[in-house]
């Protein structure tokens, strides 16, 4: 089954709906381009096999490279919940959501890095919770940096 993907201007719409249902802020946007190119790039299946890979790429990207004035951790999620809604795993966007939050600030803080993300991700996926030593690795990340 083929994958389907987020385009730019759905990126900025929920962006856009992001912050108004979840208290606001600006607006703006500030670097469009970059995040078209990672809407892109998780496309390719030589840099980005799984699905896993193509997510942890996004979250990440997102919540990292500051596409919008306001509300990147925010959109992190939410462009993750909706690859995920668009491409069949309704049974997990409602855990990713809750479990997202707490990690979505800790990504934006430099404290859980892209391979503890990518390991955090892959469970949320396909295990029924995290595991006692991904939870471990998390703690240690918070506490460490």
């Amino acid at each position: 089954m083929a994958l389907v993907y987020i385009t730019l201007e759905q990126a900025i719409e929920t962006h856009k709906k992001t912050v108004e249902v979840s208290g606001g802020g600006a607006m703006g946007q500030l670097n469009m381009g970059q995040l078209d190119s990672v809407l892109e790039n998780i496309q390719n299946d030589l840099y980005y096999p799984t699905f896993e890979d193509k997510l942890t790429h996004l979250f990440f990207s997102a919540n990292k490279f500051h596409c919008f004035e306001d509300g990147n951790k925010r959109i992190a999620i939410s462009l993750g919940t909706q690859f995920l809604l668009l491409n069949g795993y309704v049974f997990v966007a409602t855990r990713f959501m809750h479990e997202m939050e707490n990690i979505s600030y800790h990504v934006a803080a430099g404290k859980i890095d892209k391979e503890l993300l990518r390991t955090i991700i892959d469970e949320l996926i396909n295990e029924d919770e995290l595991s006692e030593s991904t939870r471990l690795m998390i703690v240690t990340a918070i506490e460490n940096n």
